[in-house]
């Protein structure tokens, strides 16, 4: 139909979700398989599976508002609002359970500026933002982790424990920078009073900024889904956005 965005033309995936057709089909696919499809109790939704996926992850992508997204994809705003609700959920990325041994966890803190306030505080960004505590594998560079959001004055080592990223990780070896202090992750080394650093401890620290260097690319890669610049959505909607943000992340990482 012309004028009207669907993800039966290939054209439109990649601009509106970040992913090409050949990964929002294996997308769509593993959805089906999780059940996404299954009919619902009520009125069945006009539009398939595909074309509901779509919509949400232009959501995410572009953050436009839903007033804004709906004539593109030729639906109401109360439609657009129901479906980002009921299918953003079935995005999120099913967070690892378990670890090998020898497994090198990444983890860090991103800010997210939110309109939300009940979720949210004034950060050192001067903005109201909830801290988002993120885990990267090392080697693969997917996230397994993503902690719930907790409000943006909270400091990282508070953070990384009130939003259950520490006891989804347990055990597993994992490095994160000079902010986490006592918290048993491996950090650099802090250089003494009046002093300096030994040669081993400054190779450890250069070693450990070049592996921590990767979470900070995969920051960089789940915001150009720009929703985590300025987020409009509400209570779980935010911490479902996440999610979903970062199994595309994953998606793609994978390709």
């Amino acid at each position: 139909m012309a004028g009207v965005i669907t993800a039966s033309e290939p054209s439109w995936i990649a601009p509106f979700s970040g992913l090409s057709p050949r990964l929002f089909r294996k997308l769509i696919t593993a959805l089906r398989r999780e059940g996404a499809d299954r009919a619902r109790p009520g009125h069945p939704w006009s539009l398939p599976l595909d074309d509901r996926v779509l919509p949400v992850a232009a959501y995410w992508r572009t953050n436009l508002t839903l007033r804004q997204l709906a004539p593109l994809f030729r639906v109401s705003k109360s439609a657009a609002d129901r479906i980002v609700a009921h299918t953003g959920p079935l995005l999120a990325l099913k967070q690892r359970q378990r670890f090998r041994k020898d497994t090198v966890l990444i983890l860090d803190g991103m800010l997210v500026p939110i309109r939300d306030h009940a979720v949210a505080e004034q950060s050192k960004n001067y903005r109201y933002s909830t801290n988002l505590q993120v885990v990267v594998d090392a080697d693969s560079r997917r996230v397994v982790v993503v902690g719930r959001p907790v409000p943006g004055n909270r400091n990282d080592c508070k953070a990384w424990s009130e939003s259950g990223a520490k006891a989804a990780v347990g055990k597993t070896t994992t490095t994160a920078d000079g902010g986490y202090p006592g918290t048993g992750l491996v950090i650099p080394h802090r250089r003494p009073a009046g002093g300096e650093l030994c040669a081993w401890k400054r190779e450890h620290n250069r070693s450990h900024k070049q592996v921590r260097a990767r979470i900070e690319h995969v920051f960089a890669r789940m915001k150009t889904w720009k929703i985590l610049r300025d987020c409009r959505l509400k209570g779980d909607g935010v911490h479902h956005a996440r999610l979903g943000i970062a199994r595309l992340h994953n998606l793609l990482q994978a390709a």
